[in-house]
């Protein structure tokens, strides 16, 4: 495989949209990183992440996905694949019956940038278009940040790295005996539990990244979740522990991934103590649950605690000052 690289992060600059009036085209499109210059050209020096066709090859795999769900929705998933656009980012923007993903080259060409990567930053993007609710409070088609982290390893990633084609993605390669011994647990297939393990690691990689860009000390932990509980639902993106809590949830969510999402309702398709679950649910420090959905982490702190191991190395290799040199 071309230019494999150590880490998949996601330079998290997809996550991203901002808000404008219906009544106008409705674009939405934030970026996600702090104010920053990056831009990789073709051939640069930066140019270190994947190549061109394994770009691609995500993306055929996003539309072959996403594009009949939104085809029996009425509308039509367009994928601006963008390779020569230098912009190390990625949006959404709904324009009419156009679902849109940006998704640009010069992200793709970073260095920490790998397939696995790049299907989790087009898989955020695709959870804004029909993640469900939660969703922003100012606006009825786009589901918040949260659910769109949430949505990304609960349905997007479990469905792509199940199919033949993602088999080969190249993707981080890091020490995941913690998300091993968690998603044992969870799950009872091997291929399942295959799956877990690979969505965990790459939201690890996503939240680090955040960390290093947002000049935080603290790493980000498996075993460490976020105990903030929010009086009211973050719509925006929630702290680099937080969005870890999130993707690490999702993915030891077992509900089965063919369950559908609500455009209004939280609770279908997800894990909720309504409905009986204890793992797997959405992490207080950015979800609010309605009124008739216990409030609380005491149920996710005790069970995270007792699924996984304390803290290995599966995040030293993170820390590596030269792989985030540019940023």
């Amino acid at each position: 495989m071309n230019r494999k690289v150590l880490l998949p992060v996601v330079l998290v600059a997809v996550f991203a949209l901002s808000l404008v009036p219906r009544a106008q085209t409705v674009i939405h499109e934030e970026s996600f990183l702090p104010p920053n210059n990056l831009s990789i050209p073709i051939g640069s020096q930066d140019d270190k992440g994947i190549t061109k066709p394994q770009f691609e090859a995500v993306m055929d795999q996003i539309q072959a996905i996403y594009g009949p769900v939104v085809a029996a929705r009425g509308g039509k998933l367009v994928i601006n694949r963008l390779w020569s656009d230098n912009t190390v980012n990625a949006s959404a923007q709904r324009n009419g019956n156009n679902y849109v993903l940006n998704m640009y080259g010069g992200l793709a060409r970073h260095e920490s940038i790998t397939q696995d990567g790049m299907a989790l930053v087009a898989c955020h993007e695709m959870g804004h278009h029909i993640g469900g609710a939660p969703k922003y409070a100012r606006m009825d088609w786009a589901s918040n940040e949260g659910q769109a982290d949430y949505f990304a390893n609960l349905k997007c990633l479990r469905i792509l790295f199940a199919r033949e084609g993602a088999q080969s993605f190249s993707r981080a390669a890091l020490d995941d005996a913690q998300p091993r011994a968690a998603c044992a647990q969870a799950y009872v297939s091997p291929a399942e539990q295959a799956i877990c393990v690979r969505t965990a690691v790459a939201g690890m990689s996503v939240t680090t990244l955040l960390r290093i860009l947002r000049n935080e000390t603290v790493l980000p932990r498996y075993d460490t979740p976020d105990p903030k509980v929010v009086a009211k639902m973050d719509d925006n993106h929630p702290a680099t522990q937080c969005r870890l809590d999130t993707y690490f949830s999702a993915s030891l969510c077992a509900r089965p991934v063919g369950d559908a999402l609500d455009e209004k309702a939280p609770a279908p398709g997800t894990c909720t103590r309504s409905q009986g679950y204890t793992t797997g649910l959405r992490p207080r420090c950015w979800y609010k649950p309605p009124a008739n959905e216990p409030v609380g982490m005491s149920d996710t702190l005790a069970v995270r605690s007792s699924m996984i191991p304390k803290n290995t190395e599966t995040v030293s290799a993170l820390n590596r000052p030269d792989l985030w040199k540019g940023l």
